[in-house]
């Protein structure tokens, strides 16, 4: 059987996403182990595919006047045309004639003539006429929403909670490629040598800009290296990298993360105590489980233990006032994340952020009894919503008087980020530092 080609891979695995609402960045590793791809083409897929769902609705906007005439297009040739005109206007090095041959003749073998033909006539027309200006929407928020390609719902909600110069910062910032960092394991080596090693590898790598342990990867793969088995790395955004950091876990301390999987922040919290006391990681799904074992044992940290456990349960399993320190990253719509996971601010509705805070506020009254009196919990998510953010930490503090907002946690974070904190909270948003946008609240039992 002849192999696909990537273009070709590419509209299996944006249907794939569109259909089964099958996560991109999973479905992307798995098309890439199947089809055996080139380190070239890997390039090219990841290119086509995450730029096509970022810029999915700017797509549909600029094909629409081209369209009218079509009858009822099916999935699969909406889809082609939009990855092949994501390719004609975001990528330079690919011919526009190379990009149309390909799309026709995957329209020829997947569909018939008439639908190659279609194919054919509506991207050149596009060459010869242009895509229509996006001025042509008068309404701001629409205009704003079609140029990022963000639903018109969210732009609308982030602009009334941040207003409008935030806004589009932000969805401008979700267009751009996310940064390549990792977390160096200082407990077991130094960062200094970590980049000298990864260099002798053929890595081009610096210093984070934030986190004090953080490395950043402006060429090559640190998932694919020689420092990441032997466990001196952990790939991780410098946003998350602040969590553990807030929380400030000592040695031989007794730390629940009470979601933890695939364990990050865990072994993070694991190395800052030096391996000494325990963490217990817990979450709801047994393969997660299993992600947090298998990094903890490529990082040799034998502090850790995982089980699987529902966070709102937690009450059943251990007793009252049994932790120094608490860290629940909360389940949350994710959309401090969107450039690593541009699907999200699709699939996503203000029903799924009421539920979410809801889930949240759970959480949080089921472990506050597991902590001991002057102890620290720390929430965390990785959204920029004001509902799963300040709101459900509000909620908490009115509901548990036993509780109060710590602010001792702006000592125990990078330099940076000190000015961002406020009453115990941080608040990232995705253009501050090119980092995922994230909220940290540390809060302290009272004696």
């Amino acid at each position: 059987m002849k192999a696909k080609n990537v273009r070709e891979v590419a509209l299996e695995t944006l249907l794939a996403v569109e259909e089964k609402e099958a996560y991109s960045n999973l479905l992307l590793n798995n098309m890439i182990e199947t089809h055996r791809l080139s380190e070239r083409d890997v390039r090219l897929l990841t290119e086509i595919v995450y730029g096509t769902i970022q810029r999915r609705d700017t797509l549909d906007y600029y094909l629409a006047p081209f369209l009218k005439k079509a009858r009822k297009l099916e999935r699969w040739v909406r889809v082609l045309l939009r990855l092949t005109l994501y390719q004609v206007l975001y990528l330079d090095r690919i011919p526009d004639r190379a990009a149309i041959f390909e799309a026709v003749e995957i329209a020829k073998k997947r569909g018939h003539q008439g639908i190659a033909s279609l194919v054919n006539g509506v991207m050149r027309a596009i060459l010869r006429q242009g895509v229509p200006p996006l001025e042509n929407i008068e309404d701001e928020v629409e205009r704003l929403a079609v140029a990022t390609s963000h639903p018109r719902w969210l732009v609308k909600r982030w602009v009334e909670q941040y207003g409008w110069m935030e806004t589009k910062r932000m969805c401008e910032t979700n267009l751009l490629p996310p940064k390549q960092t990792a977390r160096v394991n200082t407990a077991r080596i130094t960062i200094a040598e970590t980049l000298d090693r990864l260099r002798q590898e053929g890595m081009e790598v610096s210093r984070g800009e934030v986190a004090a342990e953080a490395i950043q990867a402006k060429k090559g793969n640190l998932a694919n290296t020689e420092a990441f088995r032997r466990g001196w790395i952990t790939i991780q955004d410098e946003s998350s990298m602040l969590v553990a950091r807030a929380l400030g876990p000592k040695e031989h301390e007794r730390v629940l993360d009470s979601c933890a999987a695939p364990g990050g922040k865990s072994t993070h919290i694991a190395e800052l105590m030096n391996n000494t006391g325990q963490v217990i990681c817990a979450d709801i799904h047994e393969h997660k489980v299993n992600l947090i074992e298998e990094n903890a044992k490529r990082l040799q940290l034998t502090n850790i233990s995982a089980r699987t456990l529902d966070s709102r349960r937690l009450g059943e399993v251990f007793e009252r006032e049994t932790f120094d320190k608490i860290l629940v990253d909360a389940p949350c719509s994710g959309f401090g994340v969107i450039r690593r996971k541009p699907d999200i601010k699709y699939a996503k509705t203000e029903a799924d952020i009421s539920s979410l805070a809801a889930l949240q506020r759970e959480i949080l009254d089921a472990v506050a009894p597991l902590l001991k009196k002057g102890g620290t919990l720390v929430y965390s998510t990785c959204t920029i919503d004001h509902e799963e953010n300040e709101a459900v930490i509000a909620q908490f503090l009115n509901d548990h008087p036993e509780f109060s907002p710590d602010e001792t946690m702006q000592q125990r974070l990078p330099e940076k980020v000190q000015p961002y904190v406020r009453n115990g909270q941080l608040h990232l948003l995705p253009h501050y530092f090119g980092s995922d946008g994230f909220f940290i609240a540390s809060l302290r039992k009272k004696v």
